[in-house]
């Protein structure tokens, strides 16, 4: 069987002795590698044309969660409760969901994976639920659940790629995000919905694959439909 290499968004870090670093979950790495895929850490700080070759060299690109997407991005104002925010990060990433669609590659985002996508195809965001969208539910992690923590259902929209992956009409999912999508860009559907409204998941009409979710399916991985999620994405790379 053929290999798919799939090329997975990277976050900065401080190593314990106070280093620059370069980190990615292993949870991501491994939910590939079961779904039979070999991961490929894509490095912050490269210039577009090496981020251009470098896709041409990849079968996929999974947007992985981390920091907010600075509010300039998307033409909103700063928020004093958006955090982790790195501007080389943002700028890579909508580089590689500019240069993965031209190039006809299959995309995965999570969570800031999803808001990321949003925002680079014109779409903005809440910079943060609880305070922006009073009637949603809590979708930020809380301390006292692990990562796994099944916190609210999803609805999946009948007739969507992520219905028809996931092989459901609707889900428990874990929940570990402060923001959402407040616009979605024009580009985009939404193919899943929290209780409260809240954009779940989202697709490229029309293309090949292009799926992103808020939830963290890579810390699913004992649940059918999240180990389905990883595979169609293999599989969709491994016969591009």
């Amino acid at each position: 069987m053929t290999t798919a290499w799939i090329g997975i968004t990277t976050s900065r870090g401080r190593s314990d002795a106070g280093y620059p670093i370069l980190t990615l979950p292993e949870a991501y790495v491994d939910a590939l590698q079961q779904a039979g895929a070999a991961p490929v850490m894509i490095p912050l700080g490269l210039p577009e044309e090496q981020l251009s070759g470098l896709l041409s060299r990849v079968d996929g690109v999974l947007f992985s969660g981390g920091g907010d997407v600075h509010p300039e991005r998307y033409g909103s104002a700063p928020h004093p409760l958006v955090d982790f925010v790195d501007e080389d990060r943002d700028r890579v990433e909508v580089l590689l969901v500019n240069h993965a669609l031209q190039q006809g590659l299959p995309i995965l985002g999570i969570c800031r994976g999803l808001q990321l996508m949003n925002v680079a195809l014109g779409g903005t965001l809440y910079e943060d639920l609880g305070d922006q969208l009073p009637s949603s539910i809590q979708h930020d992690h809380s301390e006292e659940h692990q990562r796994d923590y099944l916190a609210h259902p999803v609805r999946l929209e009948p007739g969507s790629l992520l219905a028809e992956v996931l092989g459901c009409s609707s889900i428990q999912v874990n929940s570990l995000h402060h923001q959402g999508i407040r616009q979605l860009a024009a580009g985009l559907r939404t193919s899943a919905s929290a209780p409260d409204g809240v954009v779940e998941g989202v697709e490229l009409p029309g293309y090949p694959f292009g799926l992103a979710v808020q939830w963290h399916p890579e810390w699913l991985l004992a649940y059918p439909p999240m180990r389905r999620l990883f595979n169609a994405f293999v599989d969709a790379a491994r016969t591009r």
